[in-house]
């Protein structure tokens, strides 16, 4: 391995300003779009989103406090588990979006409801929340903290962090029950659907977990890169060209959906001109898919 490899795995390049400028661009826009979704939407027809979001609705509801002061303190935490999980780009992405999205809130606030018609408030907003969350993870950030606790969570218990966040929001939407009404329950659960299915569209069908193929010249040295920047776990396989015949060396990881910039950005920078192939998967069993933290 050259010295240029050992240096591309053991430190983290900066993005070009180009990129840079583009992701907090979009991660403004989805930040305003979920803010948008709640503020103009959701809220003021006492429906909730799940996860930490759900909760913060709820507080603000009982309070009579501002919902973006609630967003903010109540994510910091997961902000910091994020650092740990997925390391600094993706901790200031994501602190940089909820700062947006409480500042946005806020702004929304004294706004009037676009809509009093609780099904269409819930459908368009759940719509336009899951759109903008989705940008934000596309983007490498987030901009609730279930997902993140989730993926550690998934670190000490046998479930998928699908199934951790569906058991937090059985609980979470079933509260908006008690604080608000039974129906607004209902609504609430349906506006959390349409969020997760727009969600899904614009990260083009993204999953919780994937599967990453890579085929290059340097497998071993972006191998070692994903391992120690990304906390994954590889496995090399060797392969051969069925037109060249010339073998070559694959390798295999499985990331969640949240990670997935960062590994094609560690691709790119190792080697621009590799093969790489990610697929949905249903379901992972056996093996050791757990993460490391990263620093």
């Amino acid at each position: 391995m050259t010295e240029f490899e050992k240096t591309l795995i053991q430190q983290h390049r900066k993005l070009p300003l180009s990129k840079i400028i583009f992701r907090i661009i979009a991660i403004t826009i989805g930040a305003i779009l979920m803010a948008t979704g709640l503020e103009i939407f959701l809220v003021p027809n006492n429906v909730i989103d799940g996860g930490i979001t759900g909760i913060s609705i709820m507080i603000a509801h009982i309070t009579g406090w501002k919902l973006g002061l609630f967003l903010f303190i109540l994510n910091l935490p997961f902000v910091f588990m994020g650092y740990k999980q997925m390391g600094k780009t993706f901790a200031f992405s994501t602190i940089y979006g909820i700062i947006v999205l409480s500042i946005f809130t806020s702004f929304f606030h004294p706004i009037p409801p676009f809509t009093e018609d609780i099904l269409l408030a819930t459908v368009f907003g759940g719509m336009i929340l899951g759109i903008g969350v989705g940008l934000v993870i596309r983007n490498g950030g987030a901009l609730d903290g279930t997902e993140i606790l989730a993926i550690v969570v998934n670190k000490k218990v046998p479930f998928s962090v699908g199934q951790i966040i569906m058991f937090m929001n059985f609980f979470i939407l079933g509260a908006a029950g008690f604080v608000f009404s039974w129906d607004r329950a209902m609504y609430s659960l349906l506006a959390y659907v349409i969020a997760s299915k727009a969600i899904d569209t614009v990260v083009q069908g993204l999953e919780e977990t994937k599967s990453v193929w890579i085929i290059s010249d340097n497998a071993e040295a972006i191998g070692t890169a994903v391992n120690d920047r990304l906390g994954r776990g590889v496995t090399y396989l060797n392969g051969e060209g069925a037109f060249t015949g010339e073998n070559k060396k694959v390798v295999f990881s499985i990331i969640s959906r949240l990670e997935e910039s960062k590994l094609t950005t560690i691709v790119e920078e190792i080697d621009p001109s590799a093969f790489l192939a990610i697929a949905d998967i249903a379901e992972v069993r056996g093996g050791n898919f757990k993460k490391k933290n990263i620093h």
